[in-house]
């Protein structure tokens, strides 16, 4: 199983990006993921989670900017960013659930860089 993040880039304060995490090599499903983020200098944390049950957990400095969803038809996780900031510049990490027993798989990371 590889779990692969995209939607990464360069955006401006206050833009929008959306990043997705994917899981190929087979039939997998993700129930749950957890997007995390590593600023340069800083620990892993986490951002957003979605479970299987449809709950949603948001980092404080994300609760009214970023969305998190999960399309199960196309077993994708999104994470809407919306008015970013430059402080949210770091590598976004999807930690996917997959399968029967819910084994996590880690993605390597997408750069979200917010500068003018």
């Amino acid at each position: 199983v590889q779990v692969v993040e995209s939607g990464g880039g360069l955006v401006q304060p206050g833009g929008s990006l959306r990043l997705s995490c994917a899981a190929s090599g087979g039939i997998y499903v993700i129930n749950a993921a957890g997007w995390y983020r590593q600023g340069p200098g800083k620990e892993r944390e986490l951002v957003a989670d979605i479970r299987s049950d449809g709950t949603l957990k948001y980092a404080d400095y994300v609760k009214g900017r970023f969305t998190i969803s999960k399309d199960n038809a196309k077993n994708v996780v999104y994470l809407q960013m919306n008015s970013l900031k430059p402080d949210d510049t770091a590598v976004y990490y999807c930690d996917a659930e997959i399968g029967i027993y819910s084994s996590h798989y880690w993605g390597r990371g997408t750069q979200v860089t917010v500068s003018s």
